[in-house]
């Protein structure tokens, strides 16, 4: 007969383990997204600054 605590034990560990699996994946996607969006604010930051300047020259 096993006792209850090896069970809550091995509970948690793959508890533990499927809380890092599902961290490891969300964080690709968490950065692949935050880094497209830099580059959008990056890319419409850079438009809006050469808009501004074909502006003052007119």
């Amino acid at each position: 007969m096993h006792s209850s605590r090896h069970t809550r034990s091995a509970d948690r560990t793959a508890r533990i383990r499927r809380t890092r699996q599902w961290i490891a994946r969300r964080r690709t996607t968490l950065l692949s997204s935050a880094l497209r969006g830099a580059a959008y604010a990056t890319g419409a930051g850079l438009v809006g600054l050469a808009f501004s300047l074909i502006q003052q020259q007119l």
